[in-house]
């Protein structure tokens, strides 16, 4: 939707310029209060509001022009996988046979609609630049993940309020850069709009629910709800876009919801499969 509406940095900017408005207007309070908690632990937060959002926004979008969303999709698919693996590397976290199982029917899933149900088109795949970018990005997205588990016990709002402002700080260069490409595009009214649907929907509600989300089950078991990311774009795309609602929608969200309900009865059978200790 937003092609021809905005440039793609200045939507990474504008979306965190609007979001770090937004908390610090709503969390101003608890900022003050929780500033000599937060404190120690601002090199972290700064790093992970850096490559966890603002440089994998941008590397999703670099990454586009030199791929095709069937790579992308696929590869973003992986993000649990990551998560899965730095959780045992690095808190111990064991992984069940039955997280590996449901982690493989939700990467299924993802491969089925990115490919439109056309699974053979996998046999196509070819490697390239905006493959590697991907892959980047998707490692410091689980590297977030798996960094606010660190960060247990500071309240959310305000640590997400620093890492918004984190985010909008590093998010401008590349908008400079952008601009002085002569790529750059203001919103039309459109953009306006659509730039504040991503701020208050992706860029607001849903890292605040993510963030919750890691709190209560940790990153392992949050990390595998990505996968229902390129599901809800493709219903989504029905519902806004227009598009049609093919066999393979119903499917590969069946999968995925089935391979996370599957990933979630690792403590009702009790078995791991992989353990640092």
């Amino acid at each position: 939707m937003a092609v021809g509406e905005v440039s793609p940095m200045l939507i990474v900017t504008l979306r965190w310029l609007g979001v770090a408005i937004l908390m610090i207007v709503i969390t101003r309070r608890q900022l003050q209060g929780s500033w000599a908690i937060l404190r120690p632990h601002l090199s972290r937060l700064f790093l992970m509001g850096a490559f966890g959002m603002t440089v994998f926004n941008a590397l999703f979008y670099i990454a586009a022009y030199t791929t095709t969303a069937l790579n992308i999709g696929i590869i973003q698919g992986a993000i649990p996988i990551y998560v899965l693996l730095g959780g045992l590397i690095l808190y111990g976290t064991r992984i069940s046979i039955l997280q590996i199982i449901g982690v493989t029917m939700t990467i299924a899933g993802v491969c089925l609609v990115a490919t439109s149900g056309e699974i053979h088109r996998l046999q196509g795949i070819s490697v390239n630049q905006g493959d590697y970018l991907m892959v980047l990005a998707c490692l410091m997205y689980a590297g977030y993940a798996l960094s606010l588990k660190k960060l247990e016990g500071i309240p959310k709002l305000p640590l997400f309020a620093v890492i918004c402002v984190a985010a909008l700080i590093t998010s401008i260069p590349l908008t400079l850069v952008e601009y002085l490409s002569g790529n750059l595009q203001m919103p039309t009214s459109r953009g306006w709009v659509i730039v504040g649907l991503i701020t208050l929907l992706p860029s607001f509600i849903a890292q605040v629910l993510f963030i919750q989300g890691v709190s209560d089950i940790g990153p392992g078991r949050a990390g595998i709800f990505v996968n229902l990311v390129p599901v809800f774009a493709s219903l989504l795309a029905i519902l806004v876009l227009g598009e049609f609602l093919q066999w393979f929608h119903a499917v590969s969200l069946l999968l995925v919801c089935s391979g996370i309900w599957l990933a979630e009865q690792k403590k009702r059978f009790g078995f791991a499969f992989l353990s640092r200790n």
